[in-house]
C-alpha cells in the first residue's frame, strides 16, 4: 500500500488544504485515495472525504492502542490506492513530553514517509536550518519531501529553492503562492465545515486545479510508494460480521448536526443498529419505530435560527425523551436538547428536554483530552470504568436545575462544571466529551444493547393484578 503523512513544521499551516487539494487532485488522475486525520478532528476530515469521495477516518495515539490504530488504518485502506494521512499541528507535537503521541511517532508506527508544509511568510535562507533541524530530531521519521506554502513569488520561491537544495538533501516537491480562493475561514474549533460552505465543490476543485499546477504530483506517488512494506497489524478477537439489523435508531444528520465518527457509525451498524437520518432543520417530526437516538455534534449556535422555528420537531423531541426513548447526545447535541442557546447577544430556544441555558462563550470552555469516571449513573453500566475522550466547545451550561444526575466524575477536562459531565434525565444521556467507540469505551454496542433491553423491557407483558375471591 502506497501511503505517506502530509505533516508541517506548526498548525496553520495550510498543510489542510494542500492535502484536500492533493487527494481530489490524485483522484481526479484515477488514485482510489484513503484519507485519515490524525487525532481528534471532525471538521478536517470532512473535507478530506469531499476530496476523496471516501470516509475519512480518524487515528488517535492518544485515544488508540498501538493495535488497534494499525487495524483501523488497514481496515479503511482496503480496497485504495493510496493512503494519505493528514497531521494535526507540528510533525513533533503531542501531548505527550516523549512524543509517543506526536505526529512523527505515527509515522514510524505505520512506516509513513512525511511530506512536510513549510509556511514561508517571512522566511528565505533560514528554511534550511528548520528542516535541518526537523531531520536531526528524529531519525527515525524520514521527511521525503516539502512543500513551500504560501510563497511571496517567484523571487521568493527561486530564493526558498536554492536554500533547500544547497543545504538540505529534502527535495522540494511543490510551491504554492498565497491564494484568497483557497482561504476557508476559520470558526472555533478550525475550518468551517464543508457542509455549511455554499461553495464546497468549487473550494475543492479550486485545491485540486492549484496542486495539479503547483505540486509534482508524481514525485508525491514516487514518495508515497516507497514506503515498502510494514507489518500487519495483530487480529481483534473482537472483530466479527455485522450484525443483522434489529434496531432503529435515529441520526441527527445536517448543517447543525455533523460530528461523527466514521468508525462509531460503523460499530453501531456492527451491534444491530439501523441508522435513521433526521433533518433537525426541517423534519417536521420524528422516523417511525424509533428505538433509540444520537444526536452528535455540531454547530447549532450558528443554527439556533432555524432550529427553533421548527417547533414541531423540537416538541416531538421532547415528548419522546420525556417518554424514555433512549437517547445519546454529544456537545451539540447537548446544547440543542437544552432550553435555550444564547450566542453574541441573541437567544433562540431549543428543545427544552435539559433544564439548562446554553450559553455561548468567546473562548473555549473546554478543549482537548478528558478522562471520566463512570458513575452508578451511566445508563448502559460500567461503574467505576475510567473512559477517555475529548472535548471541544465555547459553550457552557447555566441555570441548570440541582439534583440533576451525572454519568462522569471529570478526573482531566471541564465537562459540565469541571467535576461532572453526561447529563442523565429520563433514558438520555448527554455530555459535553465525545468518546470513541474503537478507543476503549465501546459506547456504540453497549448503547445498542441499552436500547435493545430497553425495548425488550417495555414489549414484556406485565404481571395482571390478583382478583380477591369473596369467602
Amino acid at each position: 500500500m502506497s501511503r505517506l503523512l502530509i505533516s508541517a513544521a506548526h498548525k496553520s499551516s495550510g498543510k489542510t488544504t494542500l492535502a484536500v487539494g492533493i487527494t481530489a487532485a490524485l483522484a481526479a488522475r484515477g488514485e482510489r485515495v484513503q484519507t485519515y486525520k490524525k487525532g481528534p478532528d471532525y471538521i478536517d476530515p470532512m473535507w478530506l472525504a469531499r476530496a476523496s469521495g471516501r470516509p475519512c477516518f480518524n487515528l488517535d495515539a492518544h485515544l488508540m492502542a498501538d493495535a488497534e490504530l494499525q487495524r483501523g488504518f488497514e481496515r479503511a485502506a482496503r480496497g485504495a490506492t493510496l493512503a494519505l494521512v493528514e497531521g494535526n499541528k507540528g510533525l513533533h507535537d503531542g501531548v505527550a513530553l516523549d512524543g509517543s503521541n506526536s505526529n512523527a511517532a505515527l509515522a514510524r508506527r505505520l512506516e509513513l514517509p512525511v511530506l512536510l508544509v513549510i509556511d514561508t511568510r517571512g522566511i528565505t535562507r533560514g528554511i534550511a536550518p528548520l528542516l535541518l533541524g526537523y531531520q536531526a530530531f528524529d531519525r527515525g521519521v524520514r521527511i521525503g519531501g516539502v512543500i513551500l506554502n504560501r510563497v511571496g513569488g517567484p523571487r521568493h520561491e527561486a530564493k526558498l529553492r536554492a536554500a533547500v537544495g544547497h543545504y538540505t538533501d529534502i527535495p522540494v516537491l511543490g510551491a504554492v503562492p498565497e491564494d484568497a480562493m483557497l482561504a476557508v475561514a476559520e470558526r472555533h474549533l478550525g475550518l468551517t465545515p464543508c457542509c455549511e460552505v455554499a461553495d464546497a465543490r468549487e473550494r475543492v476543485a479550486a485545491a485540486a486545479a492549484v496542486a495539479a499546477a503547483r505540486i509534482d504530483l508524481d514525485a508525491v506517488l514516487a514518495l508515497a510508494a516507497s514506503a515498502g512494506a510494514a507489518a500487519p497489524a495483530p487480529a481483534s478477537e473482537q472483530e466479527s460480521a455485522p450484525a443483522r439489523p434489529d434496531l432503529r435508531i435515529g441520526i441527527a444528520r445536517d448543517r447543525a448536526f455533523g460530528f461523527y465518527y466514521p468508525d462509531d457509525l460503523a460499530a453501531l451498524e456492527a451491534a444491530g443498529a439501523e441508522l435513521v437520518p433526521i433533518d433537525t432543520l426541517r423534519d417536521a417530526r420524528l422516523p417511525p419505530a424509533l428505538d433509540g437516538l444520537f444526536i452528535g455534534g455540531g454547530f447549532p449556535e450558528a443554527c439556533m435560527d432555524e432550529l427553533a422555528a421548527n417547533a414541531a420537531l423540537r416538541g416531538a423531541l421532547r415528548e419522546a425523551i420525556a417518554g424514555g426513548l433512549p437517547t445519546y447526545a454529544e456537545c451539540g447535541g447537548l446544547m440543542y436538547l437544552a432550553r435555550s442557546i444564547h450566542w453574541r447577544g441573541r437567544s433562540a430556544e431549543m428543545v427544552g428536554a435539559i433544564p439548562g441555558d446554553a450559553v455561548m462563550h468567546e473562548r473555549p470552555a473546554g478543549r482537548g483530552y478528558v478522562r471520566l469516571r463512570a458513575t452508578a449513573a451511566l445508563p448502559w453500566g460500567g461503574a467505576g470504568e475510567t473512559l477517555h475522550g475529548h472535548e471541544f466547545h465555547h459553550s457552557t451550561l447555566e441555570n441548570l436545575d440541582a439534583g440533576l444526575a451525572y454519568a462522569y466524575e471529570v478526573e482531566r477536562g471541564q465537562g459540565i462544571d469541571g467535576r461532572r459531565d453526561g447529563i442523565v434525565l429520563h433514558r438520555l444521556l448527554a455530555s459535553y466529551s465525545h468518546l470513541r467507540s474503537g478507543a476503549g469505551s465501546q459506547w456504540a454496542p453497549r448503547f445498542a444493547a441499552y436500547v435493545r433491553s430497553v425495548r425488550a423491557a417495555q414489549a414484556a407483558p406485565r404481571p395482571q393484578p390478583e382478583l380477591a375471591c369473596a369467602a
